[in-house]
């Protein structure tokens, strides 16, 4: 289920009074704002698209100017607001990568051919991504390594994994 848009950050507060933003960054990357041409406003009537002029970051907060928000008032209603940008301004994948928004709803089956659920949410920890399976009465977490993840098919909307031994008992 491919999205159109993903979120790249938070408004969180105004910056000054000339209509700057800080943003809580919700992407790996604190410094791919720099390169960012397009931000998108997620209001409450709907997608406001903004020319982003300008970009500084503060305490691992990006905070961002916006093209004809020149003024405090010209950008408080839309604090709280969440910040997005097109498939198109997103960041490339390499070969074999996707993108979490892209893999969340998606059915997860066992390499035996049983459904084990559907993909909840990915948790990032150090030493690899985590999948949270939703089954109802429980969750199952699957370690995303090359044991464990067998497939994922965009077009077919699953995830083909092996559980290792013990796994679905934890």
């Amino acid at each position: 289920m491919k999205q159109d848009y993903f979120r790249v950050g938070i408004f969180v507060n105004t910056h000054g009074i000339k209509g700057e933003i800080k943003v809580y960054p919700t992407t790996e990357d604190l410094h791919r704002f720099d390169t960012l041409k397009t931000v998108i406003i997620d209001t409450k009537k709907g997608h406001l698209t903004c020319s982003v002029e300008g970009v500084k970051y503060f305490k691992g907060m990006a905070i961002l100017k916006l093209s004809g928000m020149d003024r405090i008032e010209d950008i408080e209603e839309y604090k709280g607001c969440d910040l997005l940008v097109s498939r198109e301004d997103a960041i490339p994948l390499n070969e074999g990568e996707h993108y979490v928004a892209d893999l969340i709803g998606m059915k997860v089956i066992e390499d035996s051919g049983r459904e084990l659920g559907v993909l909840k949410d990915v948790m990032t920890t150090g030493a690899n991504d985590v999948y949270v399976v939703d089954r109802g009465e429980r969750e199952l977490l699957i370690p995303v390594i090359p044991d464990c993840v067998l497939s994922i098919d965009t077009d077919t909307d699953i995830i083909c994994v092996h559980l290792l031994d013990g796994l679905e008992d934890l």
